[in-house]
């Protein structure tokens, strides 16, 4: 009898644009074959649905990726083309796997359960199931901040109770893995007056009443003490820059390992997340980009834009931040660059640009080969966006502060002359409201506040005094260069802001293969064993029935 070898089956709840799908759909054994297969995935909202039925559509192609694709993504062709004339087949598969659906809601409800059901007929327990409930309610930012209009008490307890739709899932399918991500603010988030992650915890350990999973912290050292009972929430925390991602993104990511799975596990294949030796940092993924201009909220144009950068340099110089003169000495002669550069010929940049797809070489070679793609021509999804004239002053004044100071400028470091007129300015909630990605550091968290503004987003080159683009923050986020993403820019941002990193999934995805191995071979074993003693005890039925008879 051969072991099984086809990929894992998994089902992908709240799935957003498919950053946790595409990890792990592209881990792949020695062989190159895939490991794993988005077997079905759902996603409420439309363009992050539309983004991920693209990527699930591309995915049948084994990494071949259609011409068509590339002559979209380079320009050669105005608009998207007709997938379902072109590849009738992939299309339709792509629409049966990729489904727009609002979990929580009954009709859902009663339709995942048919799904999984089909799935577990076809793969029985050899499944996984991954999901990130939504999690604006759980934000400490949300938290600390304004309700949005129209935002109701009973639409705040239905978004806290929705990881109750993974934990229903998980009853259901009852998989060999389970891997919920959420934000951080769960830690503190409450519900009802008690700590939601006591209880989330609590009803993935006990999904069903015959059903028990041992949940597995990735953070911690690859010891038996992971599977304790003893596991505080803080333990589930996984920083992403330690894991060779380019951001400080802090998540809950919490592993189920089914009970039978989990207590049969030597302690050498506890999976746990290995730290890299050196954080990755904002310009070992967009130092090559090319340089692009920022645009102008009204009248729009390079002469205007010329203009515009020209009188924040004379308002910055005007009014300068209060640090050490030698710094000061740096900042005004970096301001005074920035205006020789706006005064020149040569500075014709643009909102858009072909070109600029290599990484620097200080990137690792394993994520600078996740995202770069050669058969592209230029970077998709990469046109700045408009800024007001008055803010660019003060990202003027924030980029060079953090080129010459090695960190952004807080509220209380702006000159009085570029303090806006917000009524939070020193409220000391928003200490940081426009803050400088710094070069040889991490990127802060991103998030899909990035869609409202980029004031916490300023690039980190005064010359180009703008928001990061939608492919600059997906490249931080580390997804390729070929994902495109659907919609406006606005809807791109809260995509790629709300997105698990692709380049961590991959990660996770690896660790957690070892066990799957383990498993699959206790099942061979198991079976072996159940033929064997089945052909031993036939010649003795044989026989018996040749006396009765």
């Amino acid at each position: 009898m051969r072991r099984m070898t086809r990929p894992v089956a998994i089902v992908d709840l709240f799935s957003g644009p498919g950053g946790l799908a595409e990890g792990f759909s592209e881990c792949r054994g020695p062989d190159g074959q895939r490991l794993y297969r988005i077997a079905f995935s759902i996603e409420r909202d439309p363009w992050a649905y539309r983004t991920l039925r693209l990527r699930t559509f591309l995915r049948t192609f084994q990494g071949n990726l259609p011409p068509q694709y590339y002559d979209f993504l380079n320009g050669f062709v105005a608009s998207e083309p007709d997938w379902a004339t072109l590849y009738p087949m992939q299309w339709i598969r792509a629409n049966t796997e990729t489904v727009q659906r609002e979990l929580g809601e009954p009709e859902t409800t009663d339709f995942l359960h048919q799904k999984i059901e089909q799935l577990r007929q076809q793969y029985a327990g050899r499944t996984i199931l991954l999901g990130g409930p939504p999690c604006q309610t759980h934000s400490i930012a949300r938290r600390n901040g304004v309700p949005t209009e129209g935002e109701s008490m009973q639409h705040e307890y239905k978004s806290k109770n929705l990881y109750k739709e993974f934990v229903r899932a998980l009853s259901h399918l009852r998989p060999a893995i389970a891997v919920m991500e959420n934000v951080t603010g769960m830690l503190t988030s409450t519900l009802d007056g008690n700590r939601i992650i006591q209880q989330v915890m609590n009803d993935l350990r006990n999904p069903d009443n015959d059903l028990t999973y041992r949940l597995l912290a990735l953070s911690k050292p690859p010891q038996r003490a992971v599977f304790s009972e003893d596991l505080v929430p803080r333990d589930f925390i996984v920083r992403a820059e330690d894991h060779g991602i380019p951001q400080a993104r802090h998540r809950l990511i919490i592993v189920c390992l089914r009970s039978d799975i989990a207590d049969s596990l030597p302690d050498s294949l506890i999976p746990c997340l290995e730290k890299e030796g050196r954080k990755v940092v904002v310009d070992d993924v967009i130092a090559l980009m090319p340089a692009l201009r920022s645009g102008l909220s009204r009248n729009d144009n390079c002469s205007n834009w010329k203009t515009a950068i020209h009188r924040a340099c004379e308002i910055v110089l005007q009014n300068q931040p209060s640090i050490s003169s030698e710094l000061l000495s740096e900042f005004r002669t970096l301001i005074s660059s920035v205006q020789q550069f706006t005064n020149s010929s040569k500075s014709t940049l643009t909102r858009s640009a072909n070109g600029g797809l290599t990484l620097p070489t200080s990137c690792p070679s394993a994520l600078s080969q996740w995202i770069f793609d050669h058969r592209l021509a230029r970077l998709p999804n990469n046109e700045t966006r408009g800024h007001m004239p008055t803010d660019l002053a003060r990202y003027l004044f924030s980029a060079a502060y953090g080129a010459t100071v090695d960190r952004s400028p807080r509220t209380t470091d702006f000159p009085q002359a570029l303090v806006p007129d917000h009524r939070s300015w020193k409220s000391g909630s928003f200490a940081d409201r426009y803050r400088v990605q710094l070069r040889s550091h991490p990127c802060s968290t991103v998030t899909s506040h990035i869609s409202k503004d980029g004031h916490h987003f300023i690039h980190p080159d005064p010359r180009q005094c703008r928001s990061l683009t939608v492919r600059e923050v997906a490249r931080i986020q580390t997804f390729p260069d070929n994902y495109f993403f659907m919609g406006g820019r606005t809807q791109q941002y809260i995509q790629v802001g709300n997105a698990v990193p692709p380049f961590l999934a991959l990660q996770i995805a690896r660790s957690l293969w070892p066990i799957i191995e383990h498993s699959d071979r206790m099942c061979y074993r198991a079976e072996t064993r159940r033929v064997k003693h089945s052909a031993r005890k036939l010649p003795q039925e044989s026989m018996t029935t040749a006396g009765l008879s």
